[in-house]
């Protein structure tokens, strides 16, 4: 399907148009049939001789709706550039045109209705006025179909010209990351909530779960209509009705967008390249009531130039816009700035970042991904993503990492691990970012839970305090002059076991849990703390911590004043 959208001056014929080529009538509003009018936007649609699907919005040419104009052509694929024989180029003509050029489309035809009005000279002073008008556009050798629907004239020749039209116009690409910027709401009897829009990025079906933006409803697809014909599931490109669940149909609105949830980054501040109009008889500065048409929505914004105090006319420059609501954008994405002081259009542009972190003094937005990496050091891929749409593979851990951020990064892990001294740095310390660049880091070794130089020594290694614990098992000497680091490390590697603040070499435990043992055989109904003390020449001071450590690892446990045998008692 393409979806395709007229333009052009009030009372050209425009709905006339559509109405011939697809058998409906695309004023939908008892007021516009009584004033031959369109206030709003209308939809119809067509099958072509070649059989493709062809959706028409019909938008109003009268200037007090341009609103209504704008909210129509924001996702569509070509336009159907109407200009009547009896008047000729006119100031919506012409206003119709830059909108349609600064929002990129690049594809589209001519009719020149009511030709059966004027004489053959007339019609092509008119032609010749319409060459004239849109050179240095996309409609520049545009095909210009005279057509006259009363009589019956050039309804035909202007369908098959849609047809070659439409054969080399580009489908809307799916990304798999649809968005659907809503156009009209209602509630249908029996149904509930139903919205309409142009689908563009990716594909729908039923049952999938939404959010509506900005107000984060969450949503779920009941029913999908294309062209009056329900579906399971829609393309890209399509026109598309939606019933939804979750929400009422008075809290949709005009402007919000419809996208899967966790896919997009919503922004109420974005950098955007801005096209002024040449026709403006002032430069674009900061100061103005200016309102900004983005999607289907129209948003009063605080336009902000960057780098420059002003843009003059005819002009290219940098802008950053705050919005009141945050919307779901991407770099690339088009929009239309109007200024309503002064009523008019002033420019058009494309979306560069949608969430810039640079000052507004410092900022110098583009499209390109690496900036946005550069400019932020690390970005998770999947944040990348949703706020550029190109995946990039991590490159450090889940983040991709700039060059700088990255040599920053191991520069900083190195020095804190040459400066923690020979223990080296405890890894359990470590940030997430210092976890993920630790494998990049060459010349150091992780022993134990415990970072440090490759080439220092091990000061646990045969270290004297567990000699000294060894020397004496049951009267072991207090850590007194021992490293408090050292001696949790050496605690934590299992080389010194410590309980009550009474510290023993691993080997007493395990030669005071066998004498444990040999004493429970003789003493099968268990054992005191002055038999285990005697036992092993201690004092009450050693035999209590070395029996609370048994009784909370499972080696005995204890029954009033007695020890009787745990599940991981040795063998006598």
């Amino acid at each position: 399907m393409h979806v395709v959208a007229t333009a052009g001056h009030v009372d050209h014929g425009k709905s006339t148009l559509v109405l011939a080529l697809t058998g409906m009538d695309p004023d939908r509003f008892a007021e516009e049939k009584a004033r031959g009018l369109t206030i709003d936007l209308g939809f119809a649609w067509t099958t072509l001789a070649s059989g493709r699907e062809l959706a028409f919005i019909d938008v109003p040419g009268h200037v007090r709706f341009l609103k209504n104009m704008l909210a129509g052509v924001g996702a569509v694929d070509a336009c159907l550039f109407v200009v009547a024989a009896t008047e000729g180029w006119k100031p919506q003509s012409e206003e119709h045109l830059r909108i349609l050029q600064l929002l990129g489309v690049s594809h589209g035809l001519i009719a020149m209705t009511k030709v059966g009005l004027v004489d053959d000279d007339t019609s092509e002073l008119t032609r010749m006025e319409l060459e004239d008008q849109v050179a240095g556009t996309f409609l520049e050798g545009a095909p210009i179909v005279e057509v006259d629907v009363p009589a019956g004239r050039g309804v035909d020749d202007l369908r098959a010209a849609l047809d070659t039209l439409l054969a080399t116009t580009p489908a809307s690409v799916d990304r798999n990351r649809p968005r659907l910027w809503v156009d009209r709401v209602f509630a249908a009897k029996g149904s509930g909530t139903v919205v309409t829009g142009t689908l563009a990025g990716g594909g729908l079906a039923v049952d999938d779960e939404l959010v509506v933006l900005p107000t984060m409803a969450k949503v779920r697809v009941r029913g999908l209509q294309s062209l009056q014909r329900q579906r399971d599931q829609v393309g890209p490109g399509s026109r598309v009705a939606i019933n939804l669940s979750g929400v009422s149909h008075d809290e949709v609105h005009r402007g919000h967008a419809l996208v899967k949830p966790g896919q997009w980054r919503p922004t109420r501040t974005f950098d955007a390249s801005l096209q002024v109009l040449e026709g403006l008889d002032h430069p674009v500065s900061r100061r103005g009531a200016y309102q900004v048409y983005l999607g289907s929505g129209e948003h009063s914004v605080r336009l902000r130039v960057l780098g420059e105090e002003a843009i003059a006319p005819g002009k290219v420059g940098a802008v950053r816009l705050h919005l009141p609501v945050p919307v779901t954008l991407l770099p690339g994405d088009r929009f239309i700035v109007r200024e309503s002081g002064r009523d008019e259009t002033v420019g058009g542009g494309e979306v560069l970042d949608v969430a810039p972190v640079l000052a507004a003094s410092k900022a110098h937005p583009s499209r390109s991904v690496d900036r946005v990496v550069a400019e932020r050091g690390w970005v998770s891929a999947d944040d990348l993503e949703r706020m550029t749409g190109d995946r990039r593979e991590p490159n450090v851990g889940r983040w991709v990492v700039a060059p700088a951020a990255k040599e920053a990064a191991l520069a900083e892990l190195r020095a804190a691990i040459e400066g923690a001294g020979p223990l080296g740095v405890d890894r359990a310390g470590l940030t997430d970012r210092q976890r993920a660049v630790l494998p990049l880091l060459e010349g150091v070794v992780v022993d134990g839970g415990r970072i440090r130089p490759a080439e220092a020594v091990d000061p646990l290694a045969d270290h004297p305090f567990v000699a000294a614990l060894e020397a004496a098992p049951f009267a072991p000497p207090e850590p007194a002059g021992v490293n408090r680091a050292e001696l949790a490390e050496l605690v934590r590697r299992g080389l010194v076991v410590e309980r009550e603040g009474v510290y023993f070499a691993p080997s007493a435990i395990d030669a005071a849990a066998a004498l444990v043992a040999r004493l429970l055989v003789e003493n099968p109904e268990g054992v005191t703390v002055a038999q285990v003390r005697d036992g092993l020449g201690t004092t009450r001071k050693h035999a209590l911590p070395l029996l609370a450590h048994f009784d909370a690892t499972g080696v005995t446990r204890r029954r009033g004043d007695l020890r009787i045998g745990g599940p991981r008692l040795p063998a006598a």
